[in-house]
């Protein structure tokens, strides 16, 4: 077990920002984390991340432990990962290949398929086929309206639901815009939900509820703009299935820490998993601090848990 008072007089450097396009996300989940830590008595120090010189300043300023808090390229990806374990320094959250699949749509999806866990029908897309030629199957394979996301973007990014065929190459172009593969995936008309998983324990089932009709970027970030609900109102049965669904893919991915698995039901009330959320948001309007709330856990407390397991060695 890990001693949390010797803990207390290591250095911690909470990573946030680089060039992701959640950067600025990061950097207010940063910023909470490492608030939230100063409060518990820990040596904990904002590092903004430039690529090219992050080794030197974590050698250079003699940190101990990384507590990651970046979102999207290099945090959530695996790079961050696999410099710490070759440093041999200490991080939270998933090792190498959790991330990488987890961030990767195509991959992480095929991983859920492969298991037989329920998730949203799909099919993905490389930007060498050409435009055309994805369009005319997209249209085949889904009815509208369908679902257009980047396969390797998060906080809804490079996400477009398209209910008409003309727009159809207009969102590919969009989501092409953040990579070179995409994802078509049915779209579900039920109500969205998630659950925050830790150590194989489910959190409480959130219902999103987004005041402005879809849950994107802005609606995510902006203050007023997303009600979460929590508990979800939903039956024991309904709750039990989202959270069994969750640790599953928690499990599958050999995730540490905690992350946060997407869901939507259909029409018929049957739940499907959209994606996991490998390092989720911890900012003033995010899921996983309203969840471990409802559950009795105060944000710093859910902070020094996901620091006391910082280790090397993780799959």
């Amino acid at each position: 077990m890990t001693d949390m008072k010797a803990m207390k007089a290591r250095k911690i450097a909470v990573v946030v920002g680089g060039p992701s396009t959640e950067a600025e996300v990061s950097r207010r989940t940063g910023k909470a984390v490492t608030d939230a830590l100063q409060k518990k008595g820990y040596q904990a120090e904002i590092v903004e991340l430039v690529p090219a010189e992050l080794a030197a300043t974590l050698q250079d300023k003699r940190f101990d432990i990384v507590f990651n808090a970046l979102h999207g390229q290099y945090g959530e990806d695996g790079v961050l990962q696999g410099m710490c374990e070759m440093m041999n320094i200490p991080y939270t959250g998933p090792g190498v290949m959790a991330s990488a699949v987890g961030m990767n749509k195509i991959i992480s999806k095929s991983a859920f398929r492969g298991a037989g866990i329920s998730t949203a029908p799909f099919a993905y897309y490389f930007i060498e086929q050409g435009l055309d030629e994805i369009a005319a199957d997209m249209s085949r394979e889904f009815p509208l309206p369908v679902v257009i996301k980047s396969a390797a973007q998060g906080s809804s990014i490079g996400t477009v639901i398209v209910r008409d065929e003309k727009d159809i190459k207009p969102a590919l172009k969009e989501a092409f815009t953040y990579g070179k593969s995409v994802v078509a995936e049915m779209f579900l008309s039920g109500r969205e939900f998630t659950v925050a998983v830790m150590d194989d324990l489910a959190f409480p089932v959130i219902e999103i509820i987004s005041k402005t009709g879809k849950y994107d970027y802005r609606s995510k970030y902006t203050p007023g703009l997303t009600e979460h609900i929590c508990p979800a109102a939903i039956s024991a049965a309904l709750t039990r299935e989202m959270q069994d669904l969750s640790v599953a893919v928690f499990r599958l991915l050999h995730c540490r820490g905690i992350a946060r698995v997407d869901l939507m039901t259909n029409g018929e009330g049957r739940p499907f998993v959209l994606e996991i959320n490998t390092m989720p948001g911890m900012t003033e309007t995010s899921l996983v601090p309203d969840a471990s709330r409802a559950m009795g856990m105060p944000f710093e407390d859910l902070c020094e848990r996901i620091l006391a397991e910082a280790s090397t060695g993780k799959f």
